[in-house]
């Protein structure tokens, strides 16, 4: 799933002079957000979100990537990771 990134505020045409494009534009501004987010935020339909990301994209005002970050530490790292950073040092402290 892609996620959008807005690197410099544009200049809207007449048709984007709406409340819920400025609320799209500020949440992709503070980070990298998927089309679900991007709805939900704005309200608007899928066809909507997508047309208003392909008029910034065509102007080169996002950045795109395939995956967000990890939402937490645990999530970040792998079974065996979590488990030597957990238990190390168990030894130490018994």
């Amino acid at each position: 799933m892609k996620h959008y990134k807005l690197v410099a505020w544009p200049d809207l045409p007449a048709p984007f002079h709406r409340t819920a494009y400025r609320r799209m534009l500020h949440q992709m501004s503070q980070r990298h957000v998927s089309v679900q987010q991007l709805m939900h935020e704005s309200g608007l339909a899928r066809a909507a979100v997508t047309q208003f990301l392909d008029t910034l994209i065509a102007r080169h005002l996002l950045t795109e990537r395939e995956q967000a970050a990890p939402a937490s530490l645990f999530a970040s790292l792998s079974p065996v990771e979590w488990f030597r950073r957990t238990f190390s040092g168990v030894e130490e402290r018994a």
